[in-house]
């Protein structure tokens, strides 16, 4: 079974944010979030995918999620040293505090975008954007989709054996 959630979380506070941390961890299914922190600010979209799913995405998909990082490491090698090392901080984003709402901690990665949710110092979630989320899920399905444990394929392979010839 699969189900879609969409939340708007407008000016996110503690229990508001605990609610909707919660509610992906009580369905178990990825909910994506639009958050209005401050008025007038673009519209952050993300998508909350339980720490369970996002670990049978990423076991399931071939290769890791091309970052922007990855990129554009070839242009970096031309350029003067100085130059790649001042663009790569200018992009990083700057280094802050966790942010706790209740029970849960967000803690921001700077590098990949992902923001991890803990409870109890568990990684219960991640924030993924939501094109990182669409991409896993569709290329961990088609991976999934096309294998076959060994006992399955020797028992497939047997079937198509004793099947008569076509011609």
């Amino acid at each position: 079974m699969s189900m879609h959630i969409h939340v708007t979380v407008a000016y996110p506070d503690g229990d508001e944010m605990e609610r909707v941390l919660g509610l992906a961890e009580a369905v178990g299914e990825p909910v994506s979030v639009t958050f209005r922190w401050e008025a007038g600010e673009t519209p952050e979209d993300a998508v909350l995918v339980p720490a369970a799913t996002l670990a049978r995405w990423e076991h399931w998909a071939p290769t890791a999620y091309p970052s922007s990082d990855t990129e554009g490491e070839d242009e970096d090698k031309d350029e003067g040293e100085g130059e790649g090392e001042d663009r790569a901080a200018r992009e990083q984003p700057e280094l802050a505090h966790p942010t706790e709402f209740g029970e849960f901690t967000l803690y921001r990665r700077r590098a990949g975008g992902r923001t991890a949710v803990a409870r109890n110092g568990v990684v219960v979630a991640e924030l993924l954007a939501p094109g990182e989320a669409r991409w896993l899920r569709e290329k961990a399905r088609d991976v999934r989709q096309g294998f076959m444990d060994p006992k399955q394929k020797a028992a497939f392979e047997e079937f198509l054996a004793r099947q008569a010839s076509v011609e």
